[in-house]
């Protein structure tokens, strides 16, 4: 009876997913207008602005005791190496290639990470995968290499970025350096009322999604909030067409989006669905006098 009262509501798990996915649609719309739309030159500044306020609300979170953490000691950064490079390698690769991409190739590209994370797996892990997980991971590689081959605004820095994004997602071992642009602070948005909204929405927006992702995690799972993601990326593909205004349309590259979403999204439900049929099997082979 106490395993079954503290299971998360129905409403709390739905909730945390809309949030999660929510956040996170907005987050990439609004990173996309202010490198794109409003030409801000330095991704790394906006990058840095983020984590700036994520900083500053767990402290003035901790001063009114609303959240409770350790003081910093120099011994944790040595415990957590390398996550923090991996982290703002892989955060501010991910808004470099947001600048120089279209919004529904950047989601396409961004999809290399599935079949390098199963290419570690295999190697490493030595984990066997369903020829249904294969064949979805086979349409996502295709139809990004189609969508890829015919894209008429193909940027090469952009294309090596979210590459590099891909790595840092999947992988624990690249890191790289970026130093701040200088164009940042002479930027002649400043003046303008509704850039600095903007900005400061995305800034806050990156607290917003961090603490989004580990609500959803923990009243749902890691995996459930994974397929929200692909879900919302589904989303961000579509709306870029539409709202970027740096994506070319071609017959060709808009059926490889197509053909890269549908096996993202099998992908996603499929694996939700091997996970969820151990529970299931477990659940069928509990003795009934235990049950009862």
């Amino acid at each position: 009876m106490t395993a079954a009262a503290a299971e998360p509501s129905r409403a709390a798990r739905l909730l945390s997913a809309l949030l999660y996915g929510g956040c996170s649609l907005l987050l990439v719309l609004l990173n996309k207008a202010l490198l794109t739309a409003y030409g801000f030159p330095s991704p790394v500044f906006l990058g840095i602005g983020q984590m700036a306020t994520t900083i500053m609300i767990l402290y003035v979170a901790k001063l009114n005791k609303i959240i409770h953490f350790p003081d910093f000691d120099k011994r944790i950064p040595v415990k957590l190496f390398p996550l923090p490079l991996l982290y703002i390698g892989n955060h501010l690769s991910g808004l470099w290639s947001t600048s120089k991409l279209s919004l529904p190739m950047f989601t396409v590209l961004r999809k290399f990470t599935i079949p390098l994370t199963l290419l570690l797996e295999t190697v490493i892990l030595r984990k066997q995968h369903s020829l249904d997980i294969v064949v979805s991971v086979f349409a996502i590689v295709f139809g990004a290499i189609v969508a890829a081959g015919s894209d008429l605004a193909f940027n090469l820095e952009g294309y090596i970025f979210v590459f590099l994004n891909d790595i840092f997602t999947a992988a624990n071992g690249v890191y790289t350096k970026q130093k701040m642009d200088p164009k940042a602070i002479e930027f002649h948005e400043w003046k303008n009322i509704l850039f600095i909204l903007q900005f400061l929405l995305s800034c806050l927006l990156g607290f917003l999604l961090m603490f989004a992702t580990v609500l959803c995690s923990h009243y749902n799972s890691a995996l459930t909030t994974a397929v929200v993601g692909a879900i919302k990326n589904v989303s961000v593909a579509y709306i870029g067409m539409l709202v970027g205004g740096d994506y070319i349309f071609s017959l060709l590259n808009f059926a490889g989006l197509n053909i890269c979403m549908a096996g993202g999204l099998r992908y996603s439900f499929l694996t939700l669905g091997s996970q969820l049929k151990p529970n299931q099997t477990d659940e069928e082979n509990v003795p009934l006098d235990t049950k009862s």
